[in-house]
């Protein structure tokens, strides 16, 4: 007895990907353009790592935290622009401490007055404190990080496929990050070394889930010599549906467990995650980095053959299924 298949997507699914391209492209660009400026004008909400300064996590033990009551305590320590932030419980608050004049021994000093001012009245969970040269450090290398990762997919994939296919992988990869970035930017989502695990996780995922159907495209481009190559995309892209709607939706319930229970330690790097991978990167493997084929000239000179391919395409696959027991 042959257990049956879960099939989440009909195999005869026929939807028109393509059609949407002529809309899909405008509203990226728009949005793409709006990350930007974002970017570039309300900035990123760069956390201790990148910054420096000190980071207390704290417990209050009489109950909900008075976040009024404490920020005027902080406000007499002449510390700054100090800034708290209630997370998780009522009780937990992240006190956030900016760098001080006088390297390490200021910044264990200020540490020192925090403590002093709160007293006894909160458990002192995680006190981290991190130096301007340090943070400096680790701006740098993981910027350059993202870079040679960008490098590495370009390079994997010209050799694996052809320039287009590497170009427009490319492409629709950059557009990841850009949206990703503009919605940190929009949200204030602190930008810390999670943010940069994040960013090359949504990296690595997005290319897996366009490499499937670039292979899937590829094959059908070698088997089918006349077939358009707008039919040739919605086939691939309609055969990989099942297999990309059950990855989607397993990592989907993954990074919301992590994101209303995984705390605040790595709040910014699920809450970009669900962002980076859920929405964006599962439109542009669809809707940017498949339509880009036909702009770069993938399968030129096929729009005007043979009407009947993706029948034929249809009726082969079917022959190709195993038999019924």
């Amino acid at each position: 007895m042959r257990i049956p298949l879960l099939r989440i997507v009909p195999d005869d699914t026929k939807f028109d990907f393509m059609r949407f391209r002529r809309i899909s492209f405008p509203v990226s660009a728009v949005l793409s353009l709006i990350a930007m400026l974002l970017f570039f004008t309300h900035g990123l909400n760069f956390g201790v790592d990148f910054v420096g300064g000190t980071l207390v996590e704290v417990q209050s033990k009489t109950g909900p935290a008075d976040l009024a009551k404490m920020r005027a305590t902080m406000g007499t320590l002449n510390l700054g622009d100090v800034q708290l932030q209630q997370f998780g419980n009522p009780t937990d608050v992240l006190i956030r401490v900016p760098q001080q004049p006088g390297g390490d021994a200021a910044q264990q000093e200020a540490v020192g007055k925090v403590r002093a001012a709160l007293g006894d009245s909160v458990d002192y969970r995680r006190i981290e404190v991190v130096g301007p040269r340090v943070s400096t450090e680790l701006l740098a290398y993981g910027m350059i990080g993202l870079m040679l990762a960008i490098l590495g997919i370009l390079i994997y994939l010209w050799f694996r496929f052809e320039w287009q296919f590497a170009l427009g992988a490319m492409i629709a990869n950059v557009h990841d990050l850009v949206l990703t970035i503009g919605f940190m930017s929009l949200f204030q989502i602190d930008f810390d070394l999670t943010s940069i695990a994040a960013l090359l996780t949504i990296l690595g995922y997005s290319l897996n889930d366009t490499v499937v159907i670039y292979d899937r495209i590829r094959e059908i481009l070698r088997r089918y010599k006349k077939m358009p190559i707008a039919d040739i995309l919605n086939v691939s892209i309609n055969s990989t549906l099942s297999r990309s709607i059950i990855t989607h939706v397993t990592v989907t319930l993954a990074l919301l467990a992590l994101f209303f229970f995984g705390g605040n330690a790595i709040h910014s790097f699920s809450a970009t995650m669900l962002f980076g991978v859920v929405l964006v990167g599962t439109y542009t493997s669809i809707f940017i980095a498949a339509p880009l084929l036909i702009y770069f000239g993938v399968g030129y000179g096929r729009q005007e053959s043979s009407e009947g391919a993706p029948a034929k395409f249809e009726v082969e696959m079917t022959r190709a299924k195993p038999a019924k027991r």
